[in-house]
């Protein structure tokens, strides 16, 4: 008999219950200022090209605040972020 929360297992231990967020690494938050975005089609064109970018885990855009919580497994260059806000349209202000 095999036990499926061992170590080694596909899916890293989380077939009993667990969540993937249970053996994912805390990562680097930054928050970053945007201007431009207006309403939700803005955030969600700042988050769909933010989150392109290697090692980004999870990005949430507020159009109310200009503010863009950016989480990624390590630092992400700063002009890369600038780019991808760019591209979507949007003015990369600096970090908050």
């Amino acid at each position: 008999m095999t036990d499926q929360t061992s170590t080694g297992s596909c899916c890293g231990g989380t077939c009993g219950g667990g969540t993937a967020t249970d053996v994912q690494p805390l990562g680097v938050t930054t928050v970053y200022k945007v201007s431009g975005m207006t309403c939700g089609h803005c955030e969600g064109a700042v988050s769909e090209e933010i989150s392109a970018l290697g090692g980004v885990t999870a990005v949430t855009a507020v159009a109310a605040t200009g503010e863009v919580t950016v989480t990624s497994t390590a630092p992400l260059d700063e002009e890369a972020v600038r780019a991808a806000v760019d591209e979507a349209g949007y003015e990369l202000v600096g970090r908050a």
